[in-house]
């Protein structure tokens, strides 16, 4: 894949990811709003209808006392004319005059104080009266100035009641007066407020813990619940209890500690639904990248693999081309040690060659849990000593040296001999093969608790942070351009490291660019 496309297609991946992320944060904060706002406005709607009920509630029980008091009286009020009104229309068609009158009195009460708990002399209350009278008389016996008199007319009509607008006014502009006086706890308890307030929230919907307070003048009352505090965010208030001229003393102040909560509790389950298919796609997205990450890593190892066996067999296979070819030169053909020689690097190239199919083959058995491993007990010293003894000649070629510092008292150990000098021999001859100038080994054994410590240091050019995490990975090399200095094609290390996981073992590396590498084995003693 072009890299190119690639990074434009894992850029738009990502874009896409985070705007449908972006997308749902806003639906959220949106819908929150929305909630807050519908929140808002019924408690808006239940505290101004509590507020409704409070004044009707305390009116009503004034009105009651005084109806009962004024039916229960014997007393006879005293009456007052207040206005008499008089129209006079005559109609010359029928021949007739009508006279239209109107009295209005007030009945005046005197209530004792006691009766509203005031210490006050006395209350008065006003109760009107209308007599309403419509008289037709003749025209011809019909004299003006005899309105007044004991004309007696023709039709009388006479209707009479109380007047409730009035009555009503005036019992609401004296029942205003003395409530206003009184002190708030003799007007109002808070039981009654929490029971008109609980009643409308659950009318409105609105199901969650709600304290109040009643405030005078900005100043708080006894009239509270044990919870309230005030917090602009979560707190809302109306005016109470106004009197005639339409000022509020009062202020009924409501508050909702666990308004988020609730507010988030409609939301709760549509938002986890989003959360979790959020979080399907982030899995889905992060496993999609990943296998094309691994899918382009993939790509590249078969580059390099195929890039490295074809080095591997290219120089095996024109040194065998150019040693047959000299053997048949007639020149060659009857010099017998020359033959024999080139025979022997014609068998030496094969071998070599033979030994690198055997590394993938190797491999593919221990993927596929085809390769047998009987363990046996073992001196793990001899397998190194073993081992050494593998590399000599590579390592006398470049005049190197081993130096063995086997302090380990411990050393039977569960393992198989052959697979174990294997491994042994792959980390021998890296640190041979990765040391530019003469190698110089030193291999070291001690005892770690039940355990055996292996160690092999070089003075190589040793490996970068990211190749000491990757070098036990299958077909993995350090890049080095189009160099191909040293031999090899990513197998053996990560065979090593099949076999050691196989033998419930650990291997590691530490190293430092330039200055070699350490290879440590740890395997368990046998108790």
């Amino acid at each position: 894949m072009n890299k190119l496309f690639f990074r434009i297609l894992v850029l738009l991946m990502s874009l896409s990811l985070i705007g449908i992320i972006l997308v749902q944060v806003y639906w959220f904060n949106t819908s929150f709003k929305n909630n807050d706002e519908q929140f808002k406005f019924h408690v808006k709607q239940v505290i101004g209808n509590v507020a409704n009920k409070l004044q009707k509630q305390e009116e009503y029980a004034y009105y009651e006392k005084f109806n009962r008091y004024k039916d229960s009286t014997g007393k006879i009020p005293q009456t007052n004319d207040l206005l008499e009104f008089y129209y006079v229309q005559k109609n010359h068609k029928n021949n007739t005059t009508i006279v239209f009158s109107n009295s209005i009195t007030s009945q005046n009460y005197d209530l004792p104080s006691t009766f509203f708990d005031k210490k006050l002399d006395s209350v008065k209350f006003q109760s009107f009266n209308s007599k309403r009278v419509t008289e037709v008389y003749d025209n011809n016996r019909f004299d003006d100035s005899k309105v007044q008199s004991n004309l007696t007319p023709d039709v009388k009509i006479e209707k009479s009641g109380n007047l409730d607008v009035l009555d009503n006014v005036a019992y609401e502009i004296n029942y205003k007066e003395i409530a206003s006086a009184m002190p708030l706890q003799e007007r109002v308890s808070k039981e009654t407020i929490q029971k008109l307030l609980k009643k409308e929230l659950e009318e409105y919907g609105v199901n969650t813990r709600f304290e109040f307070g009643v405030f005078s003048s900005g100043l708080a009352t006894k009239v509270k619940s044990d919870g309230f505090k005030y917090d602009a965010n979560t707190t809302y208030s109306i005016p109470i209890f106004s009197d005639n001229e339409g000022n509020n003393k009062y202020q009924l102040l409501v508050s909702f500690p666990h308004k988020k909560k609730f507010l988030l509790t409609d939301l709760i389950g549509i938002t986890l639904l989003s959360i979790i298919f959020t979080l399907i796609i982030i899995i889905a997205y992060s496993s999609a990248l990943n296998q094309l990450i691994r899918q382009r890593h993939i790509s590249e190892i078969k580059s390099d693999f195929i890039n490295n066996m074809t080095h591997e067999f290219k120089t095996p296979i024109a040194t065998i081309n150019l040693a047959l070819d000299a053997i048949k030169n007639p020149k060659i053909i009857g010099d017998q040690e020359k033959v024999l020689k080139y025979l022997q690097m014609i068998k030496d190239e094969n071998k070599r060659m033979h030994a690198q199919v055997e590394n993938v083959l190797r491999i593919s058995k221990l993927e596929k849990k085809e390769l047998n491993i009987n363990k046996e007990s073992t001196n793990i010293q001899e397998v190194i000593d073993d081992a050494i003894e593998h590399v000599n000649l590579i390592l006398e070629d470049r005049q190197g040296t081993i130096t063995k510092h086997f302090d380990a008292v411990r050393t039977s150990v569960l393992v198989n001999e052959v697979h174990f000098i294997n491994v042994i021999v792959n980390i021998l001859e890296n640190a041979i093969k990765y040391s530019p100038n003469i190698p110089k080994i030193d291999v070291y054994t001690e005892n770690v608790k039940d355990f055996v410590i292996i160690k092999v240091k070089d003075n190589g050019v040793g490996m970068s942070k990211v190749a000491q995490k990757r070098v036990f990975e299958k077909f993995y090399r350090e890049h080095t351009g189009d160099i191909h200095d040293v031999k090899g094609h990513g197998l053996g290390l990560a065979y090593v490291k099949k076999i050691i996981d196989d033998h419930n073992s650990q291997i590691y590396v530490e190293s430092e660019k330039g200055k070699g590498s350490t290879f440590i084995i740890k395997i368990p003693l046998i108790n």
